[in-house]
């Protein structure tokens, strides 16, 4: 994209945005409605065990 003249890189801006954000949720700690109840954000481990399948429980 840097090879593009100026006015072509600013209409194809103008057309779709930016793609991706210079900062993602992950690295700012943005906490969701997932939150506990002391406002921690889970740890991917604990929000794969709570939201596991009934199926792979094993009894």
């Amino acid at each position: 994209m840097a090879e593009l003249p100026d006015r072509v890189r600013r209409k194809i801006d103008e057309i779709f945005g930016d793609v991706l954000p210079s900062v993602t949720r992950d690295e700012i700690g943005e906490r969701g409605s997932t939150a506990d109840d002391d406002g921690a954000a889970p740890s991917n481990e604990e929000w794969l065990r709570a939201n596991r399948p009934p199926h792979h429980d094993r009894d």
